[in-house]
């Protein structure tokens, strides 16, 4: 995932409706829900309801699905995952730049890490 698409993504989730809808569809799992089911569940307006499964579906973590007269969504684990592994890739490895050596070589001119996790409290 790159950066455009996390951003376009937490985007999406930066709204508390947008949010809460998620996390429904999250914990409906692989059935999903219809709208109806959400409509009910969230309390909102047909057309504002739309308006947030749009935004949703458009960052690609939500999908639709019709089946006869019933719309379905789903939430797609795949980007799910995609954004939960892009957040945590970077965890704890620093700012600086990976020098192309060994663990057990530090050249002199090494100043060593930038911070350490006490200097983040």
């Amino acid at each position: 995932m790159d950066d455009k698409t996390a951003a376009n993504a937490l985007g999406a989730l930066g709204n508390v409706t947008r949010l809460r809808i998620y996390r429904l569809l999250v914990r409906a799992g692989r059935d999903g829900l219809n709208v109806g089911a959400l409509k009910s569940l969230t309390g909102s307006a047909a057309s504002t309801l739309a308006h947030h499964l749009k935004a949703l579906t458009d960052a690609g973590l939500v999908t639709q699905e019709r089946r006869g007269r019933e719309v379905l969504c789903f939430n797609n684990y795949r980007a799910m995952n995609a954004l939960q592994t892009f957040l945590n890739d970077d965890c704890c490895a620093g700012l600086r730049p990976r020098l192309a050596r060994s663990d057990t070589e530090t050249p002199a001119t090494d100043p060593g890490p930038l911070f350490t996790l006490s200097d983040r409290t």
